[in-house]
């Protein structure tokens, strides 16, 4: 039987986050763009126009960029290219994948490392990709199977932010997989290089045997910025790096 895909334009599991106190959860949405944030304070003013920025800078560039948008294998963006372009281009060159396999990850970023000084705490959440600054622990969900929920998170201390984790599926949500993994999630402290290393691993699986492979390509990742993974396929987990799993209650 073939495994269902989730395509839901409802984000269920954001109902799940709980900002703790003083601080407040909010959602930014342009366009194809949609943040949920949690920050401490309602930043989404500001934040829709830095939004409208970004997107604006970087529509521009790919219009001028034949290839930039469609491509599935790495697009050089040059100097004069905007910033965000040039992070999505040298991160999907890194790990040989389009760079729009980057743009959530980088936009994560892009957002939450400008309005830190403003929000020590800030999470912003880009379609299942999150760039995180923090003082306190945090636990992050891992949702491999939305009909079932979250049963596993990943704890992270106060002194691993910031911190980007990315997560790619050919299960959930609309974003383009070659492969069969129901979840491989990327910790790394570049947001555009977690995103795209997420979805370079996630190509490489075809059945749950495939989890040794990824596990020995993310090693050879590390060098580039990769500090942790887990995936799980056809039931099976595979954890390496930066990872330290707890079970999730309720």
């Amino acid at each position: 039987m073939a495994k269902q895909v989730f395509l839901s334009p409802h984000r269920a599991y954001r109902e799940s986050v709980r900002a703790h106190p003083g601080e407040t959860a909010f959602q930014v949405v342009l366009e194809q763009t949609d943040l949920f944030v949690t920050a401490e304070a309602d930043l989404r003013e500001p934040m829709l126009d830095l939004v409208r920025s970004l997107r604006g800078e970087l529509k521009n560039f790919m219009l001028m960029t034949p290839g930039f948008r469609e491509s599935l294998t790495p697009v050089p963006a040059p100097e004069s290219a905007p910033l965000i372009a040039r992070e999505m281009a040298r991160a999907a060159a890194a790990v040989n994948v389009g760079p729009m396999a980057a743009v959530a990850g980088a936009f994560a970023q892009f957002v939450a490392d400008h309005f830190a000084s403003m929000s020590p705490n800030i999470i912003v959440e880009n379609g299942g990709d999150l760039y995180l600054h923090s003082t306190r622990e945090r636990i992050v969900a891992l949702l491999g199977d939305p009909a079932s929920g979250a049963r596993l998170g990943l704890k992270l201390s106060r002194r691993d932010f910031p911190l980007s984790l990315c997560a790619s599926s050919a299960t959930i949500g609309p974003s383009l997989s070659l492969g069969q993994g129901e979840l491989v999630v990327v910790r790394s402290r570049s947001g555009a290089f977690a995103d795209a290393a997420a979805t370079a691993l996630a190509n490489l699986i075809d059945t749950a045997d495939d989890l040794d492979l990824v596990l020995a390509r993310a090693k050879k990742m590390a060098p580039l910025g990769l500090e942790g993974v887990f995936v799980q396929a056809g039931g099976k987990l595979g954890v390496w790096g930066k990872m330290e799993l707890v079970a999730l209650e309720g």
